[in-house]
């Protein structure tokens, strides 16, 4: 089980790294381990994460969340799928959103993974114990389409697919703003934010990232977009979408559940209260992927319809804009 508790940094204590102060106040905690728990939001000053070098300050009250031992392997879970393709190599599932891809640090069960164990004989081996099978991910609250390798060789031949940039991948997006052109690209370098390690952000120093985007309808203040990845960063078209003041409806990590543009009476603001209620995480779906075979080179592509709550979402933004395009 988490061990949870509090420190108070006491009066005329010297300025001191976060990482090597709780190290020395945390019974068995090398400073690994707290600089890891760190990294992962498990330690919070003023309901804050913050950097392992934060400098503590007389009077800080420090939140800590120190993790059990972690298993070793995930284990099955009977957990329903959504399978859309299976054969002796690879699955292709649609992931509903809520569900973690992986287990990691607060999410040891309930996990896609879980549920492929239970589903499978096996899995690849080619990432660690808590990651058999799984080729690419989608944030938890993503939903869509995610190729699963059954073998070693499948999982190799897919992930040179995935680097070589030959994967087809299509995402649709609900998003603030009303857009001036019809299509546009995004390329901007992403990286770990350096005010909050849990969120990415646009910063010089990251990694070269390109979404390209069409809009699909145009409603007054809101817009559904087809999305495509030419790279495949962390939360990376939350991120693009964000950068260039288009967020994802109801992202609540990038600026999507604020008003962002558009409504100004206090029936619109109402009325976007409510459609924020309908979708509690970003409207975001990875509509489509297209690859090759890993064994006999053929041409794979899938498609899946938009979950209910993005259909139910675009069903009001149409009732009061019958002329959207």
């Amino acid at each position: 089980m988490p061990h949870q508790f509090e420190i108070v940094v006491p009066a005329g204590k010297k300025k001191e790294r976060l990482d090597t102060f709780l190290a020395s106040h945390v019974e068995n905690a090398t400073r690994s381990r707290v600089q890891k728990a760190i990294r992962e939001g498990a330690v919070l000053i003023g309901g804050k994460t913050v950097r392992p070098s934060h400098p503590v300050a007389p009077g800080e009250v420090i939140q800590v969340t120190l993790p059990g031992r972690p298993p070793q392997k995930a284990s099955p879970e009977s957990i329903a799928l959504d399978i859309v393709y299976e054969d002796a190599d690879l699955l292709v599932v649609n992931k509903p959103a809520g569900m973690v891809t992986h287990p990691a640090f607060g999410n040891y069960t309930g996990t896609l993974v879980n549920a492929l164990l239970y589903h499978c004989n096996g899995l690849s081996t080619l990432n660690d114990p808590l990651r058999p099978g799984i080729v690419h991910r989608l944030d938890k609250n993503t939903s869509g389409l995610m190729v699963v390798a059954k073998n070693d060789n499948a999982h190799a031949r897919l992930a040179r697919q995935f680097s070589r940039r030959t994967i087809l991948r299509q995402y649709q997006a609900v998003v603030w703003g009303v857009f001036a052109s019809p299509e546009g690209i995004i390329e901007a370098e992403l990286g770990r934010n350096k005010s909050d390690r849990k969120k990415m952000a646009v910063v010089l120093e990251g990694k070269h990232a390109v979404t390209t985007y069409i809009v699909l309808e145009q409603f007054p203040y809101l817009a559904l977009l087809g999305l495509k990845l030419q790279t495949g960063r962390t939360h990376q078209i939350r991120v693009h979408m964000a950068h260039i003041h288009h967020p994802v409806f109801g992202d609540p990590t990038y600026n999507g559940r604020h008003l962002v543009a558009g409504p100004g009476t206090a029936a619109q603001k109402s009325e976007v209260q409510r459609l924020l209620a309908l979708m509690p995480r970003q409207a975001l779906h990875a509509k489509t992927i297209g690859f090759l075979h890993p064994t006999t080179g053929e041409t794979l592509f899938f498609d899946s319809p938009l979950p209910a709550d993005m259909q139910s979402l675009l069903e009001i933004l149409r009732q009061h804009s019958p002329a959207g395009r």
